[in-house]
């Protein structure tokens, strides 16, 4: 009984998995082909980008903040709390910063079009589409995986800007650092590897965020409470894959050398 279980749970993964393939490589060729949704691109570009600006420059202003006071604790132990914009910067752009603004922009965006997908499948307004000979995945999948691959590096940056901001004033108000010391020490420790690592991540990042979405939203099944399903499952689901895929990007970059 077990092992059926087992079994049954392992084949649902596999197809799970085949599906969602099939669904990003389709996504990816159908991408660079007409017919385009440009309005409803610029749409999504507004919702997922815009709109995930407020929170995304809050948790990176506070990140930095709490970055300072705790890298404060370690380096005046070795008397060294001048190398502070240092920690501060590579800790954000390396890792914290394309990785929070990730999870953020999944909780709020990845949920979301799940539940608007979900919406309109159990609805049979997707079904209604493609009677009417309007393919699906070019107008809801392409512009939302657009938008998102287009806007969340940008998110990125100014995540990385505003938690370098959050740490400037504690390091300016709480340890008094002058601002040319925190600042020489920031820019003088990122390289042109640093930054590079920092803005290849969102682009995987996004195309996870938008994809699990879309794939939750149009295997939706069992009516609204097949939605909130569908919504949780996204969420979790692309919060995991960033963390797992940023370890292997990471472990890549490392094993060629790239810093």
């Amino acid at each position: 009984m077990i092992g059926a279980m087992i079994t049954g749970a392992l084949k649902r993964w596999v197809q799970a998995v085949q599906e969602f393939t099939f669904l990003l490589s389709d996504s990816v060729r159908y991408a660079f082909t007409a017919p385009r949704y440009l309005v409803d691109t610029l749409i999504q570009m507004d919702v997922i980008g815009f709109g995930s600006l407020p929170i995304v420059i809050l948790i990176g202003f506070f990140t930095g903040g709490v970055l300072a006071l705790q890298s404060y604790r370690t380096l005046s132990t070795f008397g060294e709390v001048g190398l502070m914009g240092k920690v501060v910067a590579l800790s954000l752009v390396l890792e914290l910063g394309p990785v929070l603004t990730a999870l953020m922009v999944a909780g709020r965006n990845s949920s979301g079009i799940a539940s608007e997908i979900g919406s309109m499948v159990v609805s049979e307004q997707v079904d209604a589409m493609r009677a009417l000979g309007t393919d699906p995945l070019r107008k809801l999948v392409i512009p939302r995986l657009a938008a998102t691959v287009a806007t969340l590096p940008l998110l990125t940056i100014l995540a990385d800007f505003a938690g370098m901001l959050g740490g400037y004033f504690v390091s300016f108000y709480t340890v008094h650092l002058t601002t040319e010391e925190y600042w020489t020490s920031a820019y003088q420790s990122l390289t042109y590897q640093d930054v590079t690592q920092g803005l290849i991540k969102p682009f995987f990042f996004a195309v996870i965020i938008s994809m699990v979405g879309c794939f939750q939203g149009l295997h939706t099944t069992g009516g609204t409470e097949g939605v909130g399903r569908a919504t949780t499952r996204a969420m979790v689901v692309a919060s995991v894959l960033i963390v797992v895929v940023d370890f292997f990007i990471t472990k890549l970059l490392v094993g060629i050398g790239f810093f």
